[in-house]
């Protein structure tokens, strides 16, 4: 039977077998099958044709609506800790005094660093004075989504008071070159500490601290995978953040 939805979808556009060929580079008897045999192309080429011709691709070509086999394990994910509790504060430090390029931060409080590493500030200035672009992104106190958060958690005010705190533990850098801190005010679904092409992320569940919620250990292994999802929220976030002033 043919693909009529491919056909009237080529014909609305104008285009015949040889053209949309060449567009998705591949040859035109393998455009004619997919038209007069409903035959369906490998899904990046018809996601190419799909595009190019404006359409839906699962419109196009139903079967690839079936779900691909998924990874037992992402190549990416280096640990899955049951709990920050779990994690050794030497894990948190020996990533960021690794770290070159990148540290990102991005916490509405994350004061458990400052208190088990007193010596914080003083690497994150190390790194900055050898190249390294640092961010900081912490949650503002008068933010209702962190206060909901308290909330959830069940404790009262004292996620905003944390916060107040990491303040004062962070805003001595806002004077260091190459160091920028900010406030932000989003929901925050996951915690995330990056040093260059590795990450933790702190996941967070409801109603329960983020000392108790899973962390998985991220080390981007190429483009586009999980890594470079969390890289990207990031930035989302920072784009939306106030930089805080000097103290």
């Amino acid at each position: 039977m043919p693909n009529e939805r491919l056909r009237a979808a080529m014909a609305a556009g104008g285009w015949t077998y040889a053209p949309l060929a060449d567009k998705v580079e591949v040859d035109p008897k393998s455009v004619e099958r997919w038209v007069n045999l409903a035959r369906t192309p490998r899904r990046a080429t018809a996601m190419l044709a799909a595009e190019t011709l404006g359409e839906d691709v699962h419109a196009l070509w139903p079967a690839l609506r079936q779900a691909r086999p998924a990874r037992a394990v992402s190549p990416e994910l280096v640990t899955l800790y049951d709990q920050r509790a779990d994690i050794p504060t030497s894990t948190f430090v020996d990533m960021l005094t690794q770290a070159r390029e990148h540290i990102d931060v991005l916490v509405y409080a994350a004061v458990f660093l400052h208190e088990a590493y007193p010596r914080l500030n003083d690497l994150l200035r190390e790194r900055a004075d050898d190249g390294c672009a640092v961010r900081i992104a912490i949650g503002d106190p008068d933010s209702t989504n962190v206060q909901q958060r308290g909330a959830d958690e069940r404790f009262g005010h004292g996620i905003e008071s944390r916060c107040r705190l990491a303040l004062m533990h962070y805003r001595p850098l806002a004077r260091v070159p190459g160091i920028e801190v900010r406030t932000h005010t989003t929901t925050l679904y996951n915690s995330i500490y990056r040093a260059d092409d590795q990450a933790l992320v702190n996941a967070h569940v409801w109603g329960v601290n983020a000392y108790g919620a899973p962390v998985w250990h991220l080390r981007r292994s190429g483009k586009g995978g999980m890594f470079d999802t969390y890289a990207s929220s990031f930035d989302a976030v920072w784009e939306t953040a106030t930089p805080v002033r000097e103290g």
